[in-house]
């Protein structure tokens, strides 16, 4: 076991860029949202407007913590605690797959177990290393909280679920990368449970009871089924008990387990899912790099779609428990007649829900683009430039393959949210209208983004995938965040997520259509043309 010393100094050698990326993204988030919530909602009277109204409105409760309260800890905490353990969350999974499936993927993992270190050491090695990345993530989220002058218990509780959120889904990731092949399959099946664990918690908090003045939020019991709900529950800065993240730990060591059973027992490089075999010759659909394209990304596609459509129904259905909540609680009923009088709250939650699949749409779009360059690094672009395939038609493959996922998660969203209606009594037809043209306006931010993605693959390949990720991230963030961390106007219009049409009563709102339009035209006639002189980079 005095192998595992030297495999961890490694690990924390090859992660060191990244976990401080990940770790100081969200720190800064939380600072950003301490002080945007002492520059928007100074006084008491501000925290418990916003309170009531969320709590009027499930929607808002679908993206942001459980309620406990105006205090300013407490209420900093209900709008941004369930971010920063989405941030630990994914970077765990990560980093779980990267360690595991990945190193074996590259052979790292057969030349340690060649050794006398053994096939476990590895493992161990990375467990370590993932439990001691959330636990400097928490605690320096808890130093943050600390020295902002918040409570130290409170502090403590909320760094300690920051951490028990990422050991999950960490845990998770490892057993996801025992079960199939690949690490894209791996890493897909992570990011599947970390999306899935956040809408089930945001739902069980909508459905929850509320407070008879508007300020605490019981969760529902489905919010209980999700890490995100234990770790939402100990209730940082108000109840601070500890307790749920018992369940956290528990779930935690079962799926390491798991993970080291599966591990012992299969073959290095095998899995308990085998690849399924291809057919002993290629169909028409393979004879150009479009049909290739499209046999490698169409999984991933599909899984998109199937979010679209979900966050698509999600957005007209739930304008119905909006209204049904209004009509049993008469407290919530003042709340949604004061805001009625400024706009429609069903449109709202269009608008809103449709922001969330132009998410979906932008890391789809981008998916197909980090394909490219991961093929390019690992070899597999070089034999098929090398026959009649132009540079040019294969990143317009990829480009084309974007486009046609955009296009299907945002129309599958559409079809949802006609399915939703069509379900719902008494529902206003005129929401499809809305759907229809926020799904316009968003995919256009999609492209977008899909096309910094390729400019970034052309002239700075290496950094590619870091590019276009970290795209989707600053543009998600400034654009649902921006209003609430005193972001300038101009700086939240700078994401397309948050400029681009949308439905403003009977109108149509154009904002920055034309803008990014000419960004789509133009970057990705840039990309196209730029490819053409760009020398293959592998990373061999």
């Amino acid at each position: 076991m005095n192998v595992i010393g030297p495999l961890l100094r490694a690990r924390l050698r090859r992660d060191a860029v990244q976990l401080t990326l990940w770790i100081a993204c969200t720190l800064a988030l939380a600072a950003a949202a301490v002080v945007g919530v002492r520059g928007q909602f100074p006084t008491v009277e501000d925290r418990q407007g916003l309170l009531a109204a969320a709590i009027a409105n499930p929607v808002i409760l679908l993206f942001r913590g459980l309620p406990s309260g105006s205090d300013e800890a407490a209420f900093t905490t209900f709008l941004i605690a369930p971010f920063l353990m989405l941030l630990a969350a994914l970077m765990s999974t990560f980093l779980a797959v990267r360690h595991t499936r990945g190193d074996e993927e590259t052979g790292r993992a057969e030349l340690i177990a060649a050794t006398p270190a053994g096939r476990s050491a590895a493992l161990i090695a990375t467990v370590g290393h993932g439990i001691l990345a959330d636990v400097v993530l928490g605690a320096l989220v808890a130093l943050a909280f600390l020295g902002f002058g918040y409570p130290a218990r409170g502090s403590l509780v909320l760094g300690l679920s920051v951490t028990a959120t990422g050991l999950v889904f960490f845990a998770v990731a490892l057993v996801a990368a025992q079960v199939v092949r690949t690490s894209r399959v791996a890493n897909a099946i992570g990011v599947w449970a970390v999306l899935i664990g956040l809408l089930v918690c945001g739902l069980g908090n909508a459905l929850g009871t509320p407070s008879a003045d508007l300020q605490r939020m019981r969760s529902a019991p489905l919010a209980w089924i999700s890490p995100y709900g234990w770790a939402e529950n100990v209730r940082a800065f108000d109840a601070d008990d500890a307790r749920p993240l018992l369940l956290s730990l528990a779930l935690t060591v079962v799926c390491a387990l798991v993970a080291f059973a599966l591990h012992r027992s299969r073959d290095l490089g095998g899995s308990l899912l085998p690849a399924p075999r291809g057919a002993a010759a290629a169909g028409r659909l393979l004879s150009g790099p479009l049909g290739l394209a499209w046999r490698e990304g169409r999984g991933a596609v599909i899984g998109w779609t199937v979010g679209g459509l979900v966050v698509g129904l999600l957005a007209t259905h739930l304008s119905s428990v909006i209204a049904q909540i209004g009509d049993t609680i008469p407290s919530v009923q003042a709340v949604l007649q004061a805001l009625a009088a400024q706009g429609s709250l069903a449109q709202g939650a269009v608008e809103v829900f449709f922001t969330l699949a132009g998410i979906l749409a932008a890391c789809a779009g981008v998916q197909m683009i980090a394909r490219l360059r991961q093929d390019e690094a690992a070899g597999l672009a070089e034999p098929l430039l090398a026959a009649a395939v132009s540079r040019s038609r294969w990143l317009g493959a990829g480009l084309a393959l974007s486009a046609a996922a955009i296009i299907g998660v945002l129309g599958a969203a559409v079809v949802g949210a006609a399915v939703g209606l069509a379900t719902t009594d008494g529902g206003d037809t005129s929401l499809l209208r809305d759907a229809v043209v926020s799904a316009g306006g968003q995919a256009l931010a999609a492209a977008a983004i899909a096309v910094i993605a390729a400019l970034a693959f052309v002239f700075v390949p290496r950094l590619a995938v870091v590019i276009g990720w970290a795209v989707v991230g600053v543009a998600a963030i400034v654009g649902l965040f921006g209003p609430l961390l005193g972001l300038p106007d101009a700086v939240v219009r700078a994401s397309p997520l948050a400029s681009v049409p949308v439905v403003s009563g009977d109108t149509v709102d154009p904002r920055g259509a034309v803008v990014w339009a000419i960004v789509v035209i133009v970057a990705g006639g840039a990309a196209v043309l730029g490819i053409r002189r760009r020398e293959v980079v592998a990373d061999r």
